[in-house]
């Protein structure tokens, strides 16, 4: 089982991207990425909201998202939010161990 987190990152004028742009420069995302329990770490841009920033994290458990928020890069997340003034809205979902059935794989072109 893993834990997903969609965090939506809303601001004005571009501020989510610039947000972005700062967490990967500064080696912040590298370093999430890097931490024990980091399945995936990786940002998405919604086609009909530019001002909004997908994040889709992924970790192996609560435990896994525990240590992440007890870390530094957690300080320096709520700084940089301050800094762009974006808000956030979360998604939580635990992933189904059986994985995608037949029914659905069909669907699906690899």
């Amino acid at each position: 089982m893993s834990i997903v987190m969609n965090l939506y990152y809303t601001g004005e004028n571009g501020n989510a991207r610039r947000f972005v742009e700062e967490m990967e420069s500064a080696g912040t995302a590298d370093l999430i990425r890097a931490g024990a329990g980091n399945e995936r770490y990786a940002w998405f841009y919604p086609a009909d909201d530019p001002e909004t920033v997908l994040l889709i994290a992924i970790w192996q458990d609560q435990q896994a998202i525990d240590r992440h928020h007890a870390s530094p890069m957690m300080a320096e997340i709520a700084r940089l939010r301050e800094k762009y003034g974006l808000h956030m809205r979360a998604e939580r979902y635990v992933t189904d161990e059986a994985g995608i059935p037949e029914s659905d794989a069909k669907f699906i072109k690899k």
